[in-house]
Protein backbone atom coordinates (compact mmCIF):
# COMPACT_ATOMS: atom_id res chain seq x y z
CA UNK A 1 0.00 0.00 0.00
CA UNK A 2 1.67 3.08 -0.65
CA UNK A 3 1.86 6.23 1.57
CA UNK A 4 -1.00 8.61 0.56
CA UNK A 5 -3.39 4.81 1.27
CA UNK A 6 -1.81 5.55 4.99
CA UNK A 7 -2.77 9.04 4.80
CA UNK A 8 -6.40 7.93 4.13
CA UNK A 9 -6.76 5.89 6.84
CA UNK A 10 -9.19 7.57 9.93
CA UNK A 11 -7.47 8.38 13.15
CA UNK A 12 -8.27 5.22 14.38
CA UNK A 13 -6.91 2.85 12.63
CA UNK A 14 -3.74 4.50 13.21
CA UNK A 15 -3.99 4.88 16.68
CA UNK A 16 -5.14 1.29 16.70
CA UNK A 17 -1.68 0.28 15.16
CA UNK A 18 0.48 2.59 17.53
CA UNK A 19 -0.87 1.77 20.83
CA UNK A 20 -0.51 -2.15 20.10
CA UNK A 21 3.19 -0.98 19.11
CA UNK A 22 3.72 0.14 22.41
CA UNK A 23 1.64 -2.47 24.26
CA UNK A 24 3.92 -5.56 22.35
CA UNK A 25 6.56 -3.31 23.11
CA UNK A 26 5.50 -2.49 26.54
CA UNK A 27 4.85 -6.41 27.32
CA UNK A 28 8.67 -7.09 26.82
CA UNK A 29 10.27 -4.33 28.95
CA UNK A 30 7.54 -5.33 31.47
CA UNK A 31 8.64 -8.53 31.55
CA UNK A 32 12.33 -8.01 31.61
CA UNK A 33 11.17 -5.26 35.15
CA UNK A 34 9.19 -8.27 36.67
CA UNK A 35 12.32 -10.21 35.90
CA UNK A 36 14.67 -8.14 37.71
CA UNK A 37 12.35 -7.42 41.38
CA UNK A 38 11.78 -11.18 41.39
CA UNK A 39 14.83 -13.11 39.94
CA UNK A 40 12.47 -15.47 38.07
CA UNK A 41 15.11 -16.53 35.46
CA UNK A 42 19.11 -15.74 36.01
CA UNK A 43 20.56 -13.77 33.71
CA UNK A 44 23.11 -11.12 32.64
CA UNK A 45 21.17 -7.77 32.44
CA UNK A 46 22.14 -5.04 29.60
CA UNK A 47 21.69 -1.59 29.17
CA UNK A 48 18.43 -0.22 29.21
CA UNK A 49 18.73 1.16 25.66
CA UNK A 50 19.58 -2.34 24.58
CA UNK A 51 16.04 -3.79 25.90
CA UNK A 52 14.19 -0.85 24.08
CA UNK A 53 15.52 -2.03 20.64
CA UNK A 54 14.71 -5.37 21.42
CA UNK A 55 11.52 -4.69 22.74
CA UNK A 56 10.47 -2.75 19.45
CA UNK A 57 11.91 -5.90 17.33
CA UNK A 58 9.26 -8.39 19.51
CA UNK A 59 6.54 -5.82 18.76
CA UNK A 60 7.35 -5.98 15.01
CA UNK A 61 7.05 -9.29 14.56
CA UNK A 62 4.25 -9.89 16.65
CA UNK A 63 2.33 -7.20 14.65
CA UNK A 64 3.27 -8.76 11.74
CA UNK A 65 1.60 -11.94 12.70
CA UNK A 66 -1.71 -10.65 13.36
CA UNK A 67 -1.26 -8.82 9.89
CA UNK A 68 -1.17 -12.27 8.24
CA UNK A 69 -3.71 -13.51 10.91
CA UNK A 70 -6.32 -10.47 9.66
CA UNK A 71 -6.56 -8.78 13.00
CA UNK A 72 -5.59 -5.47 11.25
CA UNK A 73 -8.52 -6.27 8.53
CA UNK A 74 -11.01 -3.15 8.85
CA UNK A 75 -13.59 -5.00 8.06
CA UNK A 76 -12.83 -8.43 10.49
CA UNK A 77 -16.17 -10.13 10.66
CA UNK A 78 -15.49 -11.78 14.54
CA UNK A 79 -16.96 -12.42 17.44
CA UNK A 80 -14.39 -11.37 20.34
CA UNK A 81 -14.33 -14.78 20.96
CA UNK A 82 -12.62 -15.14 17.42
CA UNK A 83 -10.39 -12.19 18.20
CA UNK A 84 -9.23 -14.27 20.62
CA UNK A 85 -8.29 -17.53 19.24
CA UNK A 86 -6.27 -15.32 16.50
CA UNK A 87 -4.88 -13.53 18.89
CA UNK A 88 -3.36 -16.37 21.02
CA UNK A 89 -2.39 -17.68 17.25
CA UNK A 90 -0.54 -14.29 16.75
CA UNK A 91 1.45 -14.36 20.07
CA UNK A 92 2.36 -18.13 19.14
CA UNK A 93 3.76 -17.14 15.74
CA UNK A 94 5.71 -14.24 16.93
CA UNK A 95 7.20 -16.04 19.78
CA UNK A 96 8.27 -18.75 17.22
CA UNK A 97 10.11 -16.14 15.18
CA UNK A 98 11.68 -14.05 18.15
CA UNK A 99 12.78 -17.59 19.16
CA UNK A 100 14.71 -17.88 15.92
CA UNK A 101 16.59 -14.69 15.89
CA UNK A 102 17.08 -15.09 19.51
CA UNK A 103 20.29 -16.63 19.15
CA UNK A 104 21.73 -13.55 16.35
CA UNK A 105 21.90 -10.91 19.49
CA UNK A 106 25.14 -13.15 20.40
CA UNK A 107 25.72 -12.69 24.23
CA UNK A 108 23.03 -9.79 24.19
CA UNK A 109 19.97 -12.52 23.84
CA UNK A 110 17.21 -13.15 26.03
CA UNK A 111 16.51 -16.58 28.47
CA UNK A 112 13.31 -18.29 26.43
CA UNK A 113 11.24 -18.36 29.89
CA UNK A 114 11.47 -14.59 29.65
CA UNK A 115 10.42 -14.36 26.12
CA UNK A 116 7.94 -16.49 26.76
CA UNK A 117 6.77 -14.45 29.94
CA UNK A 118 6.34 -11.83 27.54
CA UNK A 119 4.29 -13.36 24.97
CA UNK A 120 2.09 -14.03 28.01
CA UNK A 121 1.75 -10.67 28.88
CA UNK A 122 0.96 -9.48 25.54
CA UNK A 123 -1.69 -11.99 25.16
CA UNK A 124 -3.29 -10.40 28.31
CA UNK A 125 -2.39 -6.72 27.62
CA UNK A 126 -3.83 -6.10 24.11
CA UNK A 127 -6.51 -8.70 24.30
CA UNK A 128 -7.65 -6.35 27.04
CA UNK A 129 -7.35 -3.61 24.79
CA UNK A 130 -9.13 -5.51 22.15
CA UNK A 131 -12.49 -6.25 24.59
CA UNK A 132 -12.14 -2.53 25.22
CA UNK A 133 -12.72 -1.40 21.73
CA UNK A 134 -14.49 -4.38 20.42
CA UNK A 135 -17.39 -3.37 23.25
CA UNK A 136 -16.38 0.50 23.00
CA UNK A 137 -16.84 2.22 19.54
CA UNK A 138 -13.48 4.00 20.90
CA UNK A 139 -12.11 4.40 17.55
CA UNK A 140 -14.80 6.26 15.79
CA UNK A 141 -14.03 9.95 16.38
CA UNK A 142 -11.65 9.82 12.84
CA UNK A 143 -15.16 8.93 10.90
CA UNK A 144 -15.79 11.66 7.99
CA UNK A 145 -19.05 13.11 7.67
CA UNK A 146 -20.06 12.34 4.29
CA UNK A 147 -22.67 14.19 1.93
CA UNK A 148 -24.06 12.39 -0.90
CA UNK A 149 -24.94 15.15 -3.82
CA UNK A 150 -27.01 12.50 -5.70
CA UNK A 151 -30.33 10.42 -4.35
CA UNK A 152 -30.67 8.45 -7.95
CA UNK A 153 -29.46 4.84 -8.68
CA UNK A 154 -25.77 6.09 -9.04
CA UNK A 155 -26.14 7.14 -5.14
CA UNK A 156 -28.19 4.19 -4.60
CA UNK A 157 -25.05 2.01 -4.55
CA UNK A 158 -23.94 3.28 -1.38
CA UNK A 159 -27.51 2.79 0.57
CA UNK A 160 -27.50 -0.76 -1.18
CA UNK A 161 -23.61 -1.96 -1.25
CA UNK A 162 -22.45 -0.42 2.15
CA UNK A 163 -25.44 -0.55 4.31
CA UNK A 164 -23.64 -2.17 6.98
CA UNK A 165 -21.95 -0.60 9.97
CA UNK A 166 -18.79 -2.60 9.41
CA UNK A 167 -18.28 -1.21 5.44
CA UNK A 168 -18.71 2.21 7.13
CA UNK A 169 -16.07 2.11 9.80
CA UNK A 170 -14.31 5.23 8.55
CA UNK A 171 -17.26 7.50 7.65
CA UNK A 172 -21.15 8.07 8.17
CA UNK A 173 -23.30 9.41 5.28
CA UNK A 174 -25.30 12.50 6.59
CA UNK A 175 -27.44 12.56 4.12
CA UNK A 176 -28.29 12.35 0.04
CA UNK A 177 -29.28 15.69 -1.71
CA UNK A 178 -31.84 15.30 -4.19
CA UNK A 179 -30.74 16.81 -7.45
CA UNK A 180 -32.16 17.31 -10.96
CA UNK A 181 -32.22 14.37 -13.49
CA UNK A 182 -31.64 11.78 -10.40
CA UNK A 183 -33.72 8.96 -11.44
CA UNK A 184 -36.87 8.07 -9.36
CA UNK A 185 -35.92 3.90 -8.20
CA UNK A 186 -32.82 5.42 -6.12
CA UNK A 187 -32.39 6.45 -2.03
CA UNK A 188 -34.94 4.47 -0.19
CA UNK A 189 -34.43 4.03 3.57
CA UNK A 190 -31.77 6.81 4.15
CA UNK A 191 -32.30 10.53 4.38
CA UNK A 192 -33.62 12.82 1.10
CA UNK A 193 -32.05 16.59 1.25
CA UNK A 194 -33.50 18.61 -0.12
CA UNK A 195 -31.74 21.94 -0.59
CA UNK A 196 -33.20 25.40 -0.36
CA UNK A 197 -29.59 27.07 0.64
CA UNK A 198 -26.54 27.49 -0.78
CA UNK A 199 -24.37 24.22 -0.54
CA UNK A 200 -21.80 25.80 0.23
CA UNK A 201 -23.24 27.18 3.40
CA UNK A 202 -24.95 23.63 4.05
CA UNK A 203 -22.16 21.54 4.27
CA UNK A 204 -19.96 23.99 6.53
CA UNK A 205 -22.97 24.21 8.94
CA UNK A 206 -23.32 21.07 9.24
CA UNK A 207 -19.49 20.73 9.05
CA UNK A 208 -19.43 18.12 6.19
CA UNK A 209 -15.72 16.69 5.83
CA UNK A 210 -16.60 15.13 2.38
CA UNK A 211 -18.91 15.72 -0.78
CA UNK A 212 -19.49 12.59 -2.85
CA UNK A 213 -20.40 13.53 -6.09
CA UNK A 214 -23.31 10.63 -7.27
CA UNK A 215 -26.08 12.26 -9.21
CA UNK A 216 -27.38 10.44 -12.07
CA UNK A 217 -27.20 13.53 -14.73
CA UNK A 218 -24.25 15.59 -14.65
CA UNK A 219 -24.73 17.53 -17.82
CA UNK A 220 -25.60 21.63 -17.37
CA UNK A 221 -26.53 19.94 -13.17
CA UNK A 222 -23.68 20.10 -11.65
CA UNK A 223 -22.95 23.00 -9.24
CA UNK A 224 -20.12 23.56 -10.74
CA UNK A 225 -19.25 26.50 -8.50
CA UNK A 226 -20.80 25.45 -5.25
CA UNK A 227 -18.37 22.57 -5.42
CA UNK A 228 -15.24 25.06 -6.14
CA UNK A 229 -16.87 27.07 -3.19
CA UNK A 230 -16.46 23.90 -0.80
CA UNK A 231 -13.06 22.48 -1.97
CA UNK A 232 -11.26 25.76 -1.47
CA UNK A 233 -12.66 25.66 2.23
CA UNK A 234 -11.05 22.38 2.73
CA UNK A 235 -14.12 19.82 2.29
CA UNK A 236 -12.99 17.09 -0.09
CA UNK A 237 -14.86 16.52 -3.18
CA UNK A 238 -14.65 13.12 -4.72
CA UNK A 239 -16.21 11.47 -7.55
CA UNK A 240 -18.63 8.38 -6.64
CA UNK A 241 -16.51 5.75 -8.36
CA UNK A 242 -13.16 7.41 -6.49
CA UNK A 243 -15.24 6.90 -3.42
CA UNK A 244 -15.88 3.34 -3.76
CA UNK A 245 -12.80 2.21 -4.97
CA UNK A 246 -11.54 3.55 -1.81
CA UNK A 247 -14.08 2.15 0.74
CA UNK A 248 -14.43 -0.99 -0.69
CA UNK A 249 -11.04 -2.27 -2.71
CA UNK A 250 -12.81 -2.23 -5.92
CA UNK A 251 -13.87 -0.82 -8.79
CA UNK A 252 -17.98 -0.15 -9.70
CA UNK A 253 -17.68 -1.45 -13.20
CA UNK A 254 -21.17 -0.38 -13.94
CA UNK A 255 -20.50 3.02 -13.61
CA UNK A 256 -17.19 3.29 -15.26
CA UNK A 257 -17.57 5.69 -18.33
CA UNK A 258 -14.01 6.10 -20.48
CA UNK A 259 -12.75 9.23 -19.47
CA UNK A 260 -12.01 8.45 -16.00
CA UNK A 261 -9.78 5.59 -16.91
CA UNK A 262 -7.91 7.77 -19.07
CA UNK A 263 -7.66 10.69 -16.36
CA UNK A 264 -7.09 8.62 -13.32
CA UNK A 265 -4.02 7.02 -11.96
CA UNK A 266 -2.75 3.83 -12.43
CA UNK A 267 -3.99 0.79 -15.38
CA UNK A 268 -0.07 1.05 -15.41
CA UNK A 269 2.99 -0.30 -14.00
CA UNK A 270 5.98 2.69 -14.41
CA UNK A 271 8.44 0.09 -12.36
CA UNK A 272 10.14 -0.92 -14.45
CA UNK A 273 13.33 -2.94 -12.28
CA UNK A 274 10.18 -4.95 -11.01
CA UNK A 275 8.67 -5.71 -14.52
CA UNK A 276 12.45 -6.58 -15.48
CA UNK A 277 12.80 -9.04 -12.50
CA UNK A 278 9.03 -10.27 -12.31
CA UNK A 279 10.28 -14.19 -13.13
CA UNK A 280 13.12 -14.12 -11.28
CA UNK A 281 10.87 -13.11 -7.99
CA UNK A 282 8.04 -15.10 -8.89
CA UNK A 283 10.63 -18.27 -9.77
CA UNK A 284 12.40 -17.75 -6.12
CA UNK A 285 9.50 -17.54 -4.39
CA UNK A 286 7.84 -20.93 -6.45
CA UNK A 287 11.15 -22.58 -5.31
CA UNK A 288 11.01 -21.04 -2.08
CA UNK A 289 7.36 -22.49 -1.47
CA UNK A 290 8.20 -26.06 -3.40
CA UNK A 291 10.73 -26.32 -0.58
CA UNK A 292 7.94 -25.99 2.19
CA UNK A 293 5.37 -27.71 0.71
CA UNK A 294 6.88 -30.95 -1.66
CA UNK A 295 5.72 -33.46 1.86
CA UNK A 296 2.37 -32.18 1.85
CA UNK A 297 1.78 -32.70 -2.25
CA UNK A 298 3.39 -36.02 -1.99
CA UNK A 299 1.28 -36.83 0.65
CA UNK A 300 -1.90 -36.00 -0.95
CA UNK A 301 -0.90 -38.15 -4.06
CA UNK A 302 -0.71 -41.00 -1.77
CA UNK A 303 -4.10 -39.98 -0.19
CA UNK A 304 -5.75 -39.64 -3.74
CA UNK A 305 -4.41 -43.15 -4.58
CA UNK A 306 -5.23 -44.95 -1.43
CA UNK A 307 -8.74 -43.51 -1.79
CA UNK A 308 -9.75 -43.30 -5.44
CA UNK A 309 -7.22 -46.43 -6.72
CA UNK A 310 -3.99 -46.67 -8.27
CA UNK A 311 -4.91 -46.21 -11.37
CA UNK A 312 -6.61 -42.87 -10.57
CA UNK A 313 -4.82 -39.46 -11.98
CA UNK A 314 -3.58 -37.34 -9.40
CA UNK A 315 -3.07 -34.44 -11.44
CA UNK A 316 -5.58 -31.98 -13.78
CA UNK A 317 -4.86 -30.07 -16.71
CA UNK A 318 -6.57 -27.52 -18.02
CA UNK A 319 -6.78 -24.64 -20.77
CA UNK A 320 -7.12 -21.11 -19.24
CA UNK A 321 -6.60 -17.77 -20.87
CA UNK A 322 -3.31 -15.92 -19.50
CA UNK A 323 -1.28 -12.87 -20.06
CA UNK A 324 -2.56 -11.13 -23.07
CA UNK A 325 -5.28 -13.55 -23.84
CA UNK A 326 -3.03 -16.26 -24.89
CA UNK A 327 -4.05 -19.51 -23.66
CA UNK A 328 -1.73 -22.36 -21.60
CA UNK A 329 -2.23 -25.38 -19.52
CA UNK A 330 -2.82 -25.13 -15.90
CA UNK A 331 -1.94 -28.11 -13.26
CA UNK A 332 -3.99 -29.07 -10.62
CA UNK A 333 -4.27 -31.76 -7.86
CA UNK A 334 -7.89 -33.05 -9.54
CA UNK A 335 -10.44 -32.82 -6.98
CA UNK A 336 -13.39 -33.76 -8.87
CA UNK A 337 -14.70 -36.88 -10.80
CA UNK A 338 -13.12 -38.35 -14.00
CA UNK A 339 -16.43 -37.53 -15.47
CA UNK A 340 -17.12 -34.27 -14.05
CA UNK A 341 -17.53 -32.51 -17.44
CA UNK A 342 -19.48 -35.11 -19.08
CA UNK A 343 -22.28 -32.75 -19.91
CA UNK A 344 -19.87 -30.33 -21.08
CA UNK A 345 -17.88 -27.13 -19.20
CA UNK A 346 -19.61 -25.73 -15.96
CA UNK A 347 -18.54 -23.40 -13.94
CA UNK A 348 -17.95 -25.05 -10.22
CA UNK A 349 -20.39 -24.20 -7.48
CA UNK A 350 -20.70 -24.18 -3.59
CA UNK A 351 -21.20 -28.07 -2.53
CA UNK A 352 -20.50 -29.29 -5.78
CA UNK A 353 -21.72 -32.60 -6.27
CA UNK A 354 -19.22 -33.28 -8.74
CA UNK A 355 -16.44 -32.69 -5.79
CA UNK A 356 -14.57 -36.06 -4.21
CA UNK A 357 -14.07 -36.67 -0.76
CA UNK A 358 -11.06 -35.43 -0.32
CA UNK A 359 -11.29 -32.65 -3.05
CA UNK A 360 -13.20 -31.09 -0.79
CA UNK A 361 -10.12 -30.41 2.06
CA UNK A 362 -7.53 -29.33 -1.36
CA UNK A 363 -10.09 -26.81 -1.97
CA UNK A 364 -10.18 -25.77 1.42
CA UNK A 365 -7.12 -25.22 2.50
CA UNK A 366 -6.02 -24.27 -1.36
CA UNK A 367 -3.69 -27.61 -1.38
CA UNK A 368 -5.53 -28.42 -5.18
CA UNK A 369 -3.41 -25.13 -6.41
CA UNK A 370 0.37 -26.07 -5.28
CA UNK A 371 1.09 -27.87 -8.00
CA UNK A 372 0.52 -24.62 -10.35
CA UNK A 373 3.92 -23.60 -9.09
CA UNK A 374 4.84 -25.02 -12.39
CA UNK A 375 3.24 -22.86 -14.31
CA UNK A 376 4.84 -20.26 -12.37
CA UNK A 377 8.43 -21.56 -12.53
CA UNK A 378 7.09 -22.17 -16.66
CA UNK A 379 6.51 -18.00 -16.44
CA UNK A 380 2.42 -18.56 -17.62
CA UNK A 381 1.30 -17.20 -14.05
CA UNK A 382 2.50 -15.18 -10.70
CA UNK A 383 2.36 -15.50 -7.58
CA UNK A 384 -0.74 -12.53 -7.38
CA UNK A 385 -2.79 -11.72 -10.22
CA UNK A 386 -6.38 -12.58 -11.74
CA UNK A 387 -7.39 -16.07 -11.58
CA UNK A 388 -7.03 -17.28 -15.44
CA UNK A 389 -10.52 -18.84 -16.18
CA UNK A 390 -11.33 -20.86 -19.06
CA UNK A 391 -11.27 -20.31 -23.18
CA UNK A 392 -15.23 -21.21 -23.50
CA UNK A 393 -16.05 -18.82 -20.35
CA UNK A 394 -13.72 -16.17 -21.27
CA UNK A 395 -15.38 -15.59 -24.66
CA UNK A 396 -19.06 -15.34 -23.05
CA UNK A 397 -17.84 -13.22 -20.24
CA UNK A 398 -15.48 -10.59 -22.58
CA UNK A 399 -19.45 -10.16 -24.40
CA UNK A 400 -21.61 -9.49 -21.13
CA UNK A 401 -18.77 -7.71 -19.25
CA UNK A 402 -17.54 -4.16 -19.61
CA UNK A 403 -13.67 -4.66 -19.11
CA UNK A 404 -13.57 -7.97 -18.77
CA UNK A 405 -10.78 -8.28 -20.97
CA UNK A 406 -8.92 -5.73 -19.43
CA UNK A 407 -8.25 -8.90 -16.79
CA UNK A 408 -5.58 -10.32 -19.43
CA UNK A 409 -3.53 -7.05 -19.52
CA UNK A 410 -1.84 -8.81 -16.11
CA UNK A 411 -0.16 -12.47 -15.98
CA UNK A 412 -2.41 -14.52 -13.79
CA UNK A 413 -1.82 -15.56 -10.34
CA UNK A 414 -2.04 -18.44 -7.63
CA UNK A 415 -3.99 -15.90 -5.41
CA UNK A 416 -5.57 -12.59 -5.71
CA UNK A 417 -7.38 -9.52 -4.69
CA UNK A 418 -10.46 -11.00 -5.83
CA UNK A 419 -9.80 -14.62 -3.71
CA UNK A 420 -9.28 -12.23 -1.13
CA UNK A 421 -12.49 -10.64 -0.91
CA UNK A 422 -14.72 -12.58 -3.17
CA UNK A 423 -13.62 -15.73 -2.97
CA UNK A 424 -16.57 -17.41 -4.92
CA UNK A 425 -17.53 -17.28 -8.10
CA UNK A 426 -19.78 -19.52 -9.48
CA UNK A 427 -22.52 -17.30 -11.80
CA UNK A 428 -22.25 -14.72 -14.73
CA UNK A 429 -22.73 -12.30 -11.58
CA UNK A 430 -20.11 -13.63 -9.87
CA UNK A 431 -18.16 -13.07 -12.11
CA UNK A 432 -18.79 -9.18 -12.62
CA UNK A 433 -18.37 -8.76 -8.89
CA UNK A 434 -14.63 -10.59 -9.02
CA UNK A 435 -13.84 -8.48 -11.88
CA UNK A 436 -14.39 -5.62 -9.96
CA UNK A 437 -11.99 -6.43 -7.46
CA UNK A 438 -9.29 -7.45 -10.48
CA UNK A 439 -9.44 -4.30 -11.79
CA UNK A 440 -8.69 -2.52 -8.42
CA UNK A 441 -5.59 -4.84 -8.34
CA UNK A 442 -4.87 -4.18 -12.01
CA UNK A 443 -5.08 -0.18 -11.29
CA UNK A 444 -3.07 -0.46 -7.97
CA UNK A 445 -0.56 -3.27 -8.55
CA UNK A 446 2.59 -2.63 -6.91
CA UNK A 447 4.92 -4.76 -4.95
CA UNK A 448 3.47 -3.78 -1.58
CA UNK A 449 0.36 -4.80 -2.85
CA UNK A 450 1.69 -8.00 -3.86
CA UNK A 451 2.78 -8.73 0.10
CA UNK A 452 -0.16 -7.64 1.58
CA UNK A 453 -2.42 -10.02 -0.67
CA UNK A 454 0.23 -13.07 -0.07
CA UNK A 455 0.41 -12.35 4.14
CA UNK A 456 -3.80 -12.20 3.98
CA UNK A 457 -3.45 -15.81 1.77
CA UNK A 458 -1.81 -17.48 4.60
CA UNK A 459 -4.63 -15.94 6.79
CA UNK A 460 -6.76 -18.09 4.21
CA UNK A 461 -4.69 -21.56 4.48
CA UNK A 462 -4.41 -21.22 7.90
CA UNK A 463 -8.16 -20.83 8.83
CA UNK A 464 -9.01 -23.13 6.06
CA UNK A 465 -11.17 -20.21 4.09
CA UNK A 466 -10.73 -21.85 0.78
CA UNK A 467 -13.28 -22.43 -1.41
Amino acid sequence: MSSSKFRDLSAGSKSLIIIEQFLFSGSLLLAVHLNGLYQIVDFKAEPNSYFIIYAVIFALLNQLSALALGLYNSKLRESFRGIFRRMLMCVSVGFFAITIINPLFGQGFLPVELLAMASLLSVLLVTSFRYFTFKVNFFGFGKRNVLVLGAGQRAAIIENRMRRDVDRQDFTVHGFVVMPGDLPDGIKREPRINLNESLTDYALTHEIDEIVVANDERRNALPVDELFACKIRGIEITDILDFIERETGQIAVNLIYPSWIIFSNGFTSNNYLRNTLDWIFNAAMALFLLMLTWPIMLLTALFMKMTEGWSAPVFYKQIRVGLDGEPFKIIKFRSMRLDAEKDGAQMASENDNRITKIGHYLRKYRIDELPQIWNVLHGDMGFVGPRPERPEFVTQLIENLPYYNERHNVKPGLTGWAQLKYPYGATENDSLEKLKFDLYYIKHRSFLLDLLILIRTVEIVLFGKGR
